[in-house]
């Protein structure tokens, strides 16, 4: 088998928070290709409350860096009351689940 041709060299965002327009600060972790800070990029965008530091770490360092360095931006961010993310996680697929997860993707087209 032939390793893929990668077509950029990437960045790691290991934490920082997106706010919220209540202030609720979610965690994200980010790997970016190398021109996502001059040009706009496609985005990957998953969003679970299974922490980014240990839950699915492991997965997430193989899978979001292979798609970075083929020009997505891959952000991996913890839902309301999880992980390092703020807030309380009252239940799942709650309309405040959803309602924060437009406000991340709004949040994300806003950084082009």
């Amino acid at each position: 088998m032939t390793k893929p041709a990668y077509t950029h060299a990437i960045e790691e965002w290991p934490h920082f928070y997106i706010p919220l327009s209540d202030g609720t600060k979610l965690a994200a972790r980010a790997w970016l290709p190398d021109n996502a800070t001059t040009q706009p990029v496609p985005a990957i965008f998953e969003y679970i409350p299974y922490r980014k530091r240990d839950g699915t770490k492991t997965r997430d360092e193989q899978m979001h860096p292979y798609w970075a360095r083929f020009g997505y931006a891959c952000i991996r961010v913890d839902i309301r009351g999880s992980g390092e993310s703020q807030g309380l996680l009252m239940d799942e697929y709650l309309q405040q689940e959803l309602d924060d997860g437009v406000e991340v993707i709004n949040w994300l087209a806003g950084q082009a």
